[in-house]
């Protein structure tokens, strides 16, 4: 063998050491989905919507299972207080203009925060987060 498959052989073997690590350091994450299995991964749409819900910042404020925190109210069993997904979807993009209903004036006083618009949002996005909203 030459010296360079020598290093190319040395490199590769490195590799795969640090790669069986890391898989063997890996530390599983628990569901947010209330219900679902530890290894089963969420369905396609429900993934997307979670990967949406938290790279828009949601889980700072709504906790990282969504039931709540002491920033924000959580967000299980929306159905209740949503008549459409519209008005869901209108919420998330305008909740300055919701502010006059009780429940917000409640929210506000107890969570000592607002929830911010997310009017820049693509409308299917903040449809794709409304539906998975409303099955919690």
């Amino acid at each position: 063998m030459t010296k360079t498959q020598i290093w190319v052989a040395g490199f590769l073997v490195l590799f795969l050491i640090l790669f069986g690590l890391q898989k063997l350091t890996q530390k599983e994450e628990a569901p947010i989905h209330p219900g679902m299995e530890m290894n089963a991964p969420p369905p396609a749409g429900e993934q997307n919507a979670l990967s949406l819900i938290t790279a828009n910042g949601c889980t700072s404020c709504h906790g990282q299972d969504l039931k709540g925190s002491n920033l924000g109210p959580g967000l299980t069993g929306l159905k209740e207080n949503w008549s459409s997904r519209e008005s869901l979807i209108n919420y998330l993009r305008n909740p300055n203009s919701f502010m006059d209903e009780d429940r917000f004036k409640d929210y506000k006083q107890r969570y000592n925060t607002i929830m911010p618009p997310f009017n820049n949002l693509d409308v299917k996005d903040l449809g794709k987060i409304a539906d998975y909203l409303l099955t919690l």
